[in-house]
């Protein structure tokens, strides 16, 4: 997938101690947003499936996990 140029909107006093120590903004705030979407995809994934691992939560406390006899350890 290619890049695009976006407007970002920085502390000065932030961009300036990022550029004085050459770190490269455009990269961090690249990986930060990365992070923040994956955090925010799998939050969404946890509360679309409440139920479902509600469920199964409550059926192992129920009945024990699924194939345990067959644990080694």
């Amino acid at each position: 997938m290619g890049r695009i140029k976006v407007n970002l909107t920085l502390e000065a006093e932030l961009a300036e101690t990022a550029r004085s120590l050459g770190l490269n903004m455009s990269r961090l705030a690249e990986a930060a947003i990365a992070e923040a979407a994956k955090a925010e995809r799998n939050r969404r994934w946890r509360e679309e499936n409440r139920a479902a691992l509600a469920a199964y939560t409550e059926e192992v406390a129920r009945e024990g996990l699924p194939l345990a006899s067959y644990r080694s350890f």
